[in-house]
C-alpha cells in the first residue's frame, strides 16, 4: 500500500468518527493496523471485554511476535484467569488455563505449574505474590497501566499510537476542492451548480452558452462551503526545517525526521510473572507541547515529520532492532510487589567499577578521550595546556606536548596581546576524529590545534586555527556534505565550522546572547545539524547554511549544558549545572522539543559543571559529589555509584571508551584512575603483547569523505569529553570516520613488540593437551556444516547443515561460566523450543548437494535470514518459527548480508551472478546490481566508506557505492604462480575493523586489499601439503586471521604482517580415525574473545578451540630479523613457505 493510500485510511477514520460510525472506526483500525486507539483499548480493558481486547490486539501483534507482545497477552489472560478464580468459577478458570495460558508453558513450564496450583487454593491471595491483589476494578487499573507501558515500548506499535494532526473534516475539504476544480474546468460553468452525486465527475452540461468561468467556488449542502483555494508553497530546500524567523511552536518537532525509536523505553518487557504490577510512576513527567499544525502550509496539515515515514506500516516480517531474544528458560515466577517495572535489569559486571590503574598526569585534568579504534590509548588535556597520550597496557606516556603557538606572527592581535600578558592557556576539550587519524584541542585562548597521529609518539602538527575571540569552549568533528569538518564554539558567542584538511572557514553561526558553552553535531535521515548551548541556558539548532537558528529553547535550570546522543543516535540526553549549583540530567523527546525524562540523584549544590557520558545505548554516568554515578537510560532512579576507592574531586572529569569497558576518571591529585569491567580487564590482557597497527590511523589528505550514513553520532560533542559511541570494537562493526587514503605513502605495519634477541619458533599444536577444544553435543542427524557463526552477543553458536537444518547451541550463565559466553571449557546446550520444531530452510526441488547454503543474523540476534537453494526464510530465533519466506528460485540466493545501518535492508547475492538490494519491511527489491560472471560468494559492507564489496565464484571483487548503488571498481584476484584455481571457487570478503582494509579468502591464497580502490597490499600463499584453503576469518579485534585447510589443520596469522604464528594440527581437536578424513569447511571467530574460534566440520560436528589459559594466545609473531621475510606484496606471487 502506498503512502497516500495509508493517509487516505486516516482520512476515512476521521470521517467515520465524525459521522459516529464507532464500530466501523474500530474495525478499520484493527484491519488496517495503522492506528492503535489507546482510549478504545482502555475502555475494553476497564470493562473486562477480554475477547474484544484480544481481537483488537490481533490486528497489531501476535503472542509470539516479541517479548513485549508475549507479556501483553500474558497479563491479559492472567487477569482473566484471576477474575474467574475470584468469582469461584473453577470451571471457567480451568478453561482459561488450558485454552489461553497453556501456550506460555512452552516458555516457562514452572510458571505454568505455579499458576495451575492456584486452583488448589481457597483464595488465590494466599499465594504470597498475589497477597496484595485488590478488587477487580483496581486490579484492572493497575494492569492497564502496565499494558500501556508495554504497548508504548513495543516496536510493533511504533508510529501507531498517535493519530495525525488533521484539520476538521479534512476528507470533506479535499472533496470540495476537487469539485471546485472540476467546476472551473466546465466549458459552460453555472454560477450555482447543483451537484447531486460524487460517483461521477461534475459537469454543468452542454446546454449552457459559452461564457466566462464562474468566479465563485462550488457549494453544496452535502459537503458544506468550500474554503478559498490556497497556495501550496514549496517545503524548501531543507525538508522539515522551516526557516521561519520566529521560534517553531513545536520546537524540536520540525527538525527531526525520526522520532525516538522506542517511544516509552521505561516499560518493562522483562520476565512474565503473575504479581500485580506496580503502577507507580518510574520516570520524570513528560512535558508535551501541543503539536499545532502549521497554518501557512496546507501541504503539511497533520505532521511536520515525513508523513511516509510516520505512516509506514510494518510488514509482518519487518525486522526491529528493539526485539531481543528472551531465553525460554529464564522467566521468573513473579516480582516482589514493590519492584518498579521501569527498572531494567543489569549485571554489575556490565559497568566498569573496578580500579585497574592510576596514571600520574601532573596537572589538573580538563578533558579526556579514548582512541576510537585502539581503546588502550587515552588522550588527555590539562589546565596548563599540556597534551598527553597514554598507553594503558604499558602504563607509559607515549607523547607529550606543551602549550605553544605554532605561528604566532600569523595570529590575531588579540591573541598576541593575550599571550604577551601571560603565555599560558588551559585546555577545554580534546577529542579524536571518528577514525582516530586526527585529534583536536580547544584552548582557553583563541586557538584550536589539530594534530595527526601516526602511532607511537608520532604526533604531527596539522592545523592551527585562530578560531574565536577569547576562549574556545568546545570542539567536535562532523561530516556536512560528506566532508570532514571541525565545529567550534567560543566566548565570542559564535559557532564556526572549519575544513579539517585546509582549515578554511565554511560557516559562522551567530544568534546566542551569551558565550557558547558546547556543540553537538548530529544527523537524522539526510539532515545534518548542530546543537549549541550557551552559558545562559539557551539551546539552539543550526543547519549547515546561513539561515539562522532553527530552534530556541531553555535548558532545564537555565544551566550551562552539554548534550549527547546514545550510541545508536536515537536518544538525546543533556546534563548541565547552573550558577546556583543546581544540576539536571535529562532525556529529550526530540519530536516535541520537551523533556521526556528527568533523572534523579544529582547533588543539590554541585561544584563546577557536572560532566556526563553515555555508553552501550544503555547507561548514563555523571561525575558528582566526589563519585561517579550510574543510571540505566530507561529508569530515572540512580542505578549505582562508585568512589573509585576515593580521591576524586567534587565534580570529576569522566570518559567512557567506545565500548563502555573502560572508564577514565580524574583525581584530586592531578591523576587519572582507569576503571574497568571484566571485558576491560580481558582487553588489556589480550593486547598486552601487541603494538599499534599504523595502517588503520595514518592521516593524510582527505581524498573522499563518506556519506552521511558513515558519520554516526560519534562526533556528538558534549562537555569536556562527550561523544556518541558506535558498537563495541570487539564486534565486527564499522568504525565511524572518514575515508583517509595516503597520497604517496604506503600504510606502515608495526611489528609486535618483543625481545629481538630471542630465537623465534613457530608454535605447533599437535595434541589435545596443548589447547582447549570442545566438540559441541548433538543428538540431531549430522550432515556437513555449511555455514557457522557466533551470535553477536557471543552467548551462542548457530550452524546451518547441508540438509537445510539449523542448530543453535547456548551457553548458560553459572558458577563455571560467570559471563555466560561461549567457551571451550563448559558444555553448552543444543537448544530447541519446547515445541520441538527445527529451523529448516525450504529446499524446493533442489538437490542438497548442489545447493549453496547461506545465512545472516540480525545485529540483535533476534532473526536469522537463511536459504539452502530454495526460498529465503526469515526465522524468529526465540521460537524457531518461520516468519516468512520469499524469493523462490530460480535464481537461488547464495549469500546474504544485512545492511549495517538498517536491519530491513538486505543484500542478496544470487546464483545468476546478480546482487539484489531488498527491503524486507516493504517486500520489494530496491535495485539489482550486475557486474559478476558467476554466482555471488561473498558480500561485505563498510559504512565508513559507504560501500558494499562483493565477491564471486569468478574470483572477481566489485565495489558498489551504497548511496546510489553504482559500481565504483572491480578487480580479479591475483592467482599465485604455479596454482590453478578451480573453474568455480568461492571467494569470500570481510572488512577489517578499520572498515578500510579488506580480507579476501580464496582456496589458493589469503590477501589484504585496501578499499575502495582494491589495491592489493599483501598476499599469503599456503604450502601445498595443506591442501586448499576451505575458509578464513579475522579474529574479532582484526589482529589475527584464522585459516582452515582441507587437511584438517588450522593456521593462525598475525593480520598486520600475514606471518604465521601458530599451526593447529587436526590431531589436537579431532579423534584419531584416519578413514573418516574429517576437515573443517567453515571457521567462525568469537565476537568478543580474540583467541576463540569455532570450526564446522564435514562430519556435521562443531568444535570450539581456545589456547591454554596459561598461554592466553595462539603463539607469537616472528621478528623481521628471523629470516622470515615479508609476505608477498601487491603484484608478486611468491609463497610464504619458509614460515611454514
Amino acid at each position: 500500500m502506498s503512502s497516500l493510500s495509508r493517509e487516505l485510511v486516516f482520512l476515512i477514520l476521521q470521517f467515520l468518527d465524525e459521522e459516529k460510525f464507532k464500530e466501523t472506526v474500530h474495525r478499520l483500525e484493527h484491519e488496517s493496523g495503522f492506528f492503535f486507539n489507546m482510549r478504545y483499548f482502555e475502555e475494553m480493558v476497564t470493562n473486562g471485554d477480554w475477547d474484544e481486547v484480544e481481537k483488537y490486539l490481533s490486528g497489531f501483534t501476535k503472542v509470539d511476535d516479541n517479548r513485549y507482545s508475549m507479556k501483553i497477552f500474558f497479563e491479559i489472560r492472567k487477569q482473566k484467569y484471576l477474575e474467574a478464580l475470584d468469582k469461584k468459577d473453577r470451571a471457567k478458570a480451568v478453561d482459561i488455563l488450558l485454552k489461553d495460558l497453556k501456550v506460555f508453558s512452552a516458555f516457562n513450564e514452572d510458571l505454568f505449574k505455579e499458576i495451575t496450583q492456584l486452583l488448589t487454593l481457597e483464595n488465590f491471595r494466599d499465594n504470597e505474590q498475589l497477597s496484595k491483589y485488590g478488587d477487580t476494578k483496581s486490579a484492572r487499573g493497575i494492569m492497564l497501566a502496565e499494558l500501556k507501558k508495554l504497548i508504548e515500548a513495543n516496536p510493533l506499535f511504533r508510529d501507531k499510537l498517535n493519530f495525525p494532526s488533521l484539520k476538521n473534516s479534512r476528507l470533506r475539504t479535499l472533496i470540495n476542492q476537487s469539485l471546485n476544480w472540476q467546476h472551473q474546468l466546465c466549458k459552460n460553468p453555472k454560477p450555482n451548480p447543483d451537484i447531486k452525486t460524487l460517483f461521477v465527475d461534475h459537469s454543468c452540461g452542454q446546454s449552457q452558452p459559452n461564457g466566462a468561468r464562474a468566479p465563485s467556488p462550488v457549494t453544496h449542502p452535502l459537503m458544506g462551503a468550500v474554503p478559498k483555494a490556497g497556495g501550496f508553497p514549496s517545503l524548501g530546500a531543507h525538508g522539515p526545517f522551516q526557516p521561519a524567523p520566529a521560534p517553531l511552536p513545536t520546537s524540536l518537532a520540525g527538525w527531526m525526521a525520526n522520532p525516538s525509536q522506542v517511544p516509552h523505553p521505561s516499560a518493562s518487557a522483562g520476565p512474565i510473572g503473575f504479581t500485580a504490577p506496580n503502577n507507580a510512576v518510574t520516570h520524570g513527567a513528560i512535558l508535551k507541547r501541543p503539536r499545532t499544525p502549521p497554518t501557512n502550509n496546507p501541504a503539511m496539515d497533520y505532521q511536520t515529520a515525513d508523513s511516509e515515514h510516520v505512516l509506514k506500516r510494518s510488514r509482518p516480517f519487518g525486522i526491529s532492532d528493539e526485539v531481543n531474544i528472551i531465553p525460554a528458560n529464564i522467566l521468573p515466577v513473579g516480582y516482589p510487589s514493590h519492584q518498579s517495572h521501569g527498572q531494567s535489569s543489569y549485571v554489575s559486571d556490565d559497568l566498569p567499577k573496578a580500579v585497574l590503574m592510576t596514571l600520574n598526569q601532573g596537572s589538573a585534568v580538563k578533558s579526556m578521550d579514548f582512541h576510537p579504534v585502539q581503546p588502550i590509548f587515552l588522550l588527555v588535556g590539562t589546565s596548563t595546556g599540556e597534551i598527553m597520550l597514554w598507553d594503558l597496557v604499558s602504563r607509559e606516556r607515549l607523547a607529550h606536548k606543551s602549550f605553544k603557538v605554532w605561528d604566532q606572527g600569523a595570529r590575531s592581535m588579540a591573541l598576541q596581546a593575550s599571550l604577551a600578558n601571560e603565555y599560558a592557556a588551559s585546555i577545554n576539550r580534546v577529542i579524536w576524529s571518528p577514525d582516530g587519524a586526527l585529534f583536536g584541542v580547544a584552548y582557553s585562548k583563541h586557538i584550536v590545534h589539530i594534530y595527526s597521529y601516526h602511532a607511537g609518539d608520532d604526533l604531527r602538527n596539522h592545523l592551527e586555527i585562530d578560531a574565536h575571540v577569547g576562549s574556545v569552549n568546545d570542539l567536535a568533528f562532523s561530516y556536512p556534505n560528506k566532508q570532514l569538518c571541525i565545529v567550534t564554539c567560543g566566548e565570542d558567542r559564535l559557532i564556526k565550522v572549519w575544513d579539517a584538511v585546509t582549515g578554511a572557514k565554511h560557516y559562522s553561526f551567530e544568534g546566542h546572547e551569551a558565550p557558547v558553552y558546547s556543540v553537538c553535531p548530529h544527523y537524522k535521515e539526510n539532515i545534518q545539524f548542530i546543537f549549541s548551548t550557551a552559558t545562559d541556558g539557551k539551546i539552539k539548532a543550526w543547519l549547515y547554511d546561513n539561515m539562522g537558528s532553527r530552534v530556541d529553547y531553555d535548558a532545564p535550570g537555565h544551566s550551562s549544558t552539554t548534550m549527547a546522543y546514545s550510541a545508536d543516535g536515537t536518544r538525546l540526553f543533556s546534563c548541565g549545572t547552573n550558577k546556583e549549583g543546581e544540576s539536571h540530567i535529562v532525556e529529550w523527546n526530540e519530536s516535541e522539543g520537551a523533556v521526556k525524562r528527568t533523572y534523579i540523584g544529582l547533588g543539590k549544590r554541585s561544584v563546577g559543571v557536572v560532566q556526563f557520558d553515555t555508553t552501550k545505548n544503555r547507561f548514563l554516568i555523571a561525575g558528582d559529589e566526589f563519585m561517579v554515578k550510574f543510571w540505566d537510560m530507561d529508569n530515572v532512579n540512580l542505578l549505582t555509584t562508585t568512589d573509585a576507592e576515593g580521591g576524586l574531586p567534587a565534580s570529576p572529569c569522566i570518559r567512557f571508551n567506545k565500548e563502555g569497558m573502560l572508564l577514565a576518571v580524574s583525581t584530586n591529585d592531578n591523576g587519572i584512575k582507569i576503571l574497568a569491567n571484566a571485558d576491560g580487564f580481558r582487553l588489556l590482557r589480550t593486547v598486552e603483547n601487541r603494538s599499534f597497527d599504523v595502517s588503520r590511523v595514518t592521516a593524510a589528505a582527505v581524498v573522499k569523505a563518506p556519506g552521511i550514513g558513515a558519520f554516526g553520532a560519534a562526533s556528538a560533542s558534549v562537555g569536556s569529553g562527550i561523544a556518541d559511541r558506535a558498537a563495541p570494537m570487539v564486534s565486527m562493526v564499522p568504525m565511524n570516520g572518514d575515508n583517509r587514503i595516503l597520497a604517496d605513502v604506503k600504510p606502515r605495519i608495526a611489528e609486535e613488540s618483543m625481545d629481538k634477541s630471542r630465537i623465534w619458533k613457530l608454535t605447533e599444536i599437535n595434541e589435545p593437551s596443548q589447547c582447549r577444544s570442545l566438540r559441541l553435543p548433538d543428538n540431531i542427524s549430522a550432515m556437513r556444516v555449511s555455514r557457522l557463526m557466533y551470535t553477536n552477543s557471543g552467548l551462542a553458536i548457530l550452524a546451518l547443515a547441508a540438509n537445510a537444518v539449523h542448530k543453535l547451541w547456548k551457553w548458560q550463565k553459572n558458577d563455571r561460566n560467570l559471563s555466560g559466553k561461549a567457551n571451550a571449557s563448559v558444555v553448552p546446550q543444543l537448544w530447541q523450543p519446547s515445541s520441538g520444531i527445527l529451523m529448516t530452510n525450504d529446499i524446493s526441488d533442489t538437490n542438497p548437494e548442489d545447493a549453496v547454503p547461506c545465512f545472516a543474523l540480525s545485529k540483535n540476534d533476534s532473526y536469522v535470514m537463511s536459504a539452502s537453494g530454495g526460498k529465503i526464510s526469515l526465522f524468529n530465533m526465540m521460537t524457531f518459527k518461520t516468519m516468512t519466506t520469499f524469493m523462490p528460485p530460480p535464481p537461488a540466493a547464495t549469500f546474504l548480508a544485512f545492511h549495517p545501518q538498517d536491519n530491513n535492508i538486505i543484500a542478496i547475492g544470487m546464483e545468476d551472478s546478480s546482487i539484489q538490494i531488498y527491503n524486507v519491511r516493504v517486500d520489494e527489491v530496491k535495485t539489482k546490481l550486475k557486474g559478476h560472471q558467476k554466482r555471488i560468494t561473498g558480500l561485505a559492507f563498510s559504512n565508513t566508506l559507504n560501500v558494499l564489496v562483493s565477491s564471486g565464484a569468478d574470483s572477481q571483487m566489485c565495489v558498489w557505492n551504497t548511496d546510489g548503488w553504482e559500481k565504483q571498481m572491480s578487480k580479479y584476484l591475483q592467482i599465485p604462480a604455479g596454482h590453478a584455481a578451480a573453474p568455480i571457487a568461492d571467494t569470500r570478503v570481510q572488512f577489517h575493523q578499520d572498515q578500510t582494509h579488506l580480507l579476501a579468502v580464496h582456496e589458493t591464497q589469503i590477501a589484504i586489499y585496501e578499499a575502495p580502490k582494491l589495491e592489493c597490499l599483501k598476499q599469503w600463499v599456503p604450502r601445498e601439503a595443506s591442501g586448499p584453503i576451505t575458509h578464513a576469518t579475522y579474529s574479532c579485534d582484526s589482529q589475527l586471521i584464522y585459516i582452515s585447510f582441507e587437511d584438517g589443520s588450522v593456521d593462525v596469522l598475525t593480520a598486520s604482517t600475514l606471518r604465521l604464528r601458530c599451526r593447529i594440527n587436526p590431531a589436537s581437536y579431532l579423534p584419531a580415525n584416519p578413514s573418516l578424513r574429517v576437515h573443517p569447511l567453515v571457521i567462525a571467530a568469537h565476537p568478543s574473545e580474540p583467541n576463540q574460534f569455532a570450526l564446522g566440520l564435514t562430519d556435521g560436528g562443531v568444535c570450539v578451540l581456545e589456547p591454554l589459559e596459561s598461554e592466553g594466545k595462539w603463539g607469537t609473531s616472528p621478528p623481521l630479523e628471523n629470516g622470515a621475510g615479508p609476505s608477498t606484496t601487491s603484484g608478486a606471487a611468491s609463497s610464504d613457505q619458509p614460515q611454514r
